[in-house]
Order: C-alpha cells, then sequence, then structure tokens
C-alpha cells in the first residue's frame, strides 16, 4: 500500500487500508500553512534540533487504521534519508482549516486525525481556524481534549515539540 501512496499524485494519505485523497486547500488556507512552515524553517536554521516540514509530504505510521499522516505543516526529529517519506510521527503538525472542514462531520474527523497524530508519537497538534475568534487551538499529547487558545494580536507556540518556537498569530492573514 505505500508504494501505491508514492505514485498517488497530490496529497493523500492511508486510512483504513485505503488511500484517501486530499482536496486541495483555498489561497488563505494555503498561504497560512506556508507562513507556518517558512517560520519553523526559520526557527530550524537557528536552533536545530529538527525539521521544518512544510505541506504534502507524507509520515508514515503504524497506527491500526492508519499509515500514514500528511499536515499542512509540522516540525520532524527523526532520521531522514533518501527521497521517501519519514518515518514515524512529526512532533508537532498543524493542520489549516480549508473551506470544507466546517461543520459536525469535519469536526468529529479532525478530532480523529488528533488522536491518531497522538496515538502515533506527535506531541502538539495546531487546529488553525482562519475564520474563528480563537485562531489557533493548539492540541497536547498530554491534555488532548482541553486546548490553548489564541487569537489576532497574540503570539501562539508549540512547546514541548518545538522548543523556543513562537509564531505570532497575525501572520497568517498577511
Amino acid at each position: 500500500m505505500i508504494e501505491a501512496l508514492y505514485r498517488e499524485k497530490g496529497k493523500a494519505e492511508i486510512i483504513d487500508g485505503e488511500i484517501v485523497r486530499m482536496s486541495p486547500s483555498g489561497f488563505r488556507p494555503g498561504r497560512a500553512a506556508m507562513a507556518i512552515a517558512l517560520s519553523l524553517r526559520r526557527h530550524e536554521r537557528a536552533e536545530s534540533g529538527g525539521y521544518a516540514v512544510g505541506d504534502n509530504v507524507g509520515f508514515l505510521v503504524d497506527l491500526p487504521h492508519r499509515q500514514s499522516l500528511s499536515p499542512d505543516a509540522a516540525w520532524y526529529a527523526g532520521q531522514v534519508e533518501g527521497l521517501k517519506f519519514a518515518l514515524g510521527a512529526p512532533l508537532f503538525a498543524a493542520e489549516v482549516r480549508s473551506e470544507g472542514d466546517y461543520g459536525p462531520q469535519a469536526e468529529r474527523e479532525m478530532a480523529a486525525k488528533r488522536a491518531d497524530y497522538f496515538a502515533a508519537g506527535t506531541r502538539i497538534v495546531w487546529d488553525v481556524d482562519l475564520l474563528g475568534d480563537d485562531v489557533v487551538r493548539v492540541y497536547r499529547a498530554a491534555n488532548p481534549l482541553v486546548p490553548t487558545l489564541y487569537r489576532r494580536g497574540q503570539v501562539a507556540e508549540a512547546e514541548g515539540a518545538v522548543p523556543g518556537w513562537r509564531f505570532p498569530v497575525d501572520e497568517l492573514f498577511e
């Protein structure tokens, strides 16, 4: 199944033994994800200790119903070898909501994906909502049901996964 994922055109993940394609992001969510990844890259250059990762990178995980993750932006501290997918989950993952990521079904799917991230070893997951007042919801593996909330004008963090990194929420809207 992993070999089929390598041949897949576009962003996809393996869930329940099936390749699940993901629709492209809208303009604003794509720019927001890029802003997070670029900020992580600046942090990587200054601090080291991990790798900044942009959208459409595959992370192979070994969960009963999921074999891969593909966040919108991430911080990875594992081994990097060749051109293959990363082995294991990122320490930090950002999921930026697109137009279809709203409503009761979308909330259930996002909560399930966060649970998968945590089960795979991710320490912190950001749920980025460009339409809400609580723009960045920081979920932690240690307390996965109670997010820390960040709004415009505030500076979000991913402490425990990306030490010392800070991200001004307003940069998501530039």
